[in-house]
C-alpha cells in the first residue's frame, strides 16, 4: 500500500493576533477589538490543514523552552499532527505578531527565534526516518533558507512529492527549483521571485512559465479573490475562486497548501486537489485567527459539492 501521510519541514510560532477596525498610521495608537493568542507559523498551520483533511501528518521543526513552548505543542497535538520530528532547542519559541482590520486583511511581523535552529540535518533526519509513511513533503520559507532548499533535494531524491510555499519570498538558489514538484506563490511572491508583476492570468501566466523553465513539474499561481493558475508543460487551467465573505485573511494561503498537499497524498489527481485546496482557503478566511480558523475536511468537501469548478 502506497505511503499516504504528510511531512512539513518548516516554522512553529505562537501567533499573537490584534483586531481593530483600522491599521494605525506611524505613531498613532488605535483601541483594538480582539485579541488572540494561538498556534501559527507557516509550517505548523500547513500540517494542521492536512491533518485536518485527514491526512497523517508529522512537522519537522524546532521550538523553545519559553512559556510558548506549551501553547504550540498543545496546538499540534489537539489537532493531531504527530510530534516525534520536533526538536525543542534552548531559547525563545517563534512569534509572530499579526495585526487584522475590519476588512479581513493583515499585516505580519514574524520573529524566527527557535525556527532559526532547525538545520539541513534535523530536516534530513526527519525526511529519512519517515521513509515509507509519507508520500508528500510540505516546505516553505520561514526556516533558513538553505535548510528548505537541503529539504528539497533529499525529499526529491527520496521519491517525495516536493510542494514548495515560497513564503515569505526571497531570492533562492537556480538548482533548488529542479527538486520542486509543485510551487504554489500568490501574486507578490510570484513578481518577487521572477520579475513579473502578476496582475491578470496572463501575466501569472508568464510567471508559472518562469518556474517551468527552471524545472518546476507544476505552477499553481494563488490569485485570491482572483482563483489559482495551474500550469504544467501539458495544460494551463484557470480555477475561479469558491465565493465567501472574509473575515480574516491569516493562513489562507496555509489552508490551500495544506489541503492540496494532504489530498495528493490520498492519490487525489490534481483537479481535486486544487479544488479541494481552493474551498480550504477560502473557508480558512471565513474565521479569525490562524490555526482556529483551518476548515476541516467534511466542511471542504461540503464546498466542493455545492460549487461546481467544470
Amino acid at each position: 500500500m502506497a505511503p499516504h501521510g504528510v511531512l512539513v519541514v518548516g516554522s512553529i510560532t505562537a501567533d499573537v493576533t490584534a483586531f481593530s477596525r483600522r491599521f494605525p498610521q506611524p505613531g498613532e495608537t488605535v483601541l483594538g477589538d480582539d485579541f488572540t493568542l494561538v498556534l501559527g507559523g507557516k509550517g505548523a498551520n500547513q500540517a494542521v490543514a492536512a491533518a485536518r483533511a485527514g491526512a497523517p501528518t508529522w512537522i519537522a521543526g524546532c521550538v523553545g523552552t519559553d512559556p510558548f513552548h506549551d501553547i504550540v505543542i498543545s496546538g499540534l497535538r489537539s489537532h493531531g499532527v504527530a510530534l516525534t520530528q520536533i526538536r525543542t532547542v534552548e531559547g525563545r519559541t517563534g512569534v509572530a505578531h499579526i495585526r487584522v482590520d475590519a476588512s479581513g486583511e493583515n499585516d505580519i511581523v514574524i520573529t524566527p527565534l527557535a525556527n532559526a535552529a532547525l538545520d539541513a540535518a534535523m530536516a534530513e533526519a526527519s525526511i529519512q526516518a519517515l521513509q515509507g509513511q509519507v508520500s508528500v513533503l510540505l516546505l516553505q520559507l520561514e526556516i533558513p533558507g538553505p535548510v528548505t532548499c537541503h529539504a528539497a533535494k533529499t525529499g526529491a531524491a527520496a521519491g517525495l512529492t516536493v510542494v514548495l510555499d515560497p513564503a515569505p519570498a526571497q531570492a533562492l538558489p537556480e538548482d533548488v527549483w529542479q527538486y520542486v514538484d509543485v510551487v504554489t506563490p500568490n501574486e507578490s511572491e510570484a513578481e518577487v521571485l521572477t520579475g513579473v508583476a502578476v496582475t491578470d492570468l496572463e501575466s501569472a501566466a508568464r510567471a508559472a512559465a518562469w518556474f517551468l523553465d527552471r524545472g518546476v513539474g507544476h505552477a499553481l499561481i494563488t490569485l485570491g479573490s482572483g482563483g489559482a493558475l495551474s500550469v504544467t508543460a501539458e495544460r494551463t487551467r484557470h480555477y475561479p475562486a469558491y465565493p465567501v465573505t472574509p473575515v480574516d485573511t491569516t493562513a489562507a494561503g496555509d489552508a490551500f497548501t495544506g489541503f492540496f498537499g494532504a489530498a495528493l497524498a490520498a492519490g487525489l489527481d490534481d483537479d481535486t486537489a486544487i479544488q479541494h485546496g481552493m474551498a480550504a482557503g477560502a473557508l480558512a478566511t471565513t474565521s479569525a485567527g490562524a490555526s482556529p480558523s483551518l476548515p476541516d475536511r467534511a466542511a471542504v468537501e461540503t464546498l466542493t459539492g455545492l460549487v461546481s469548478h467544470a
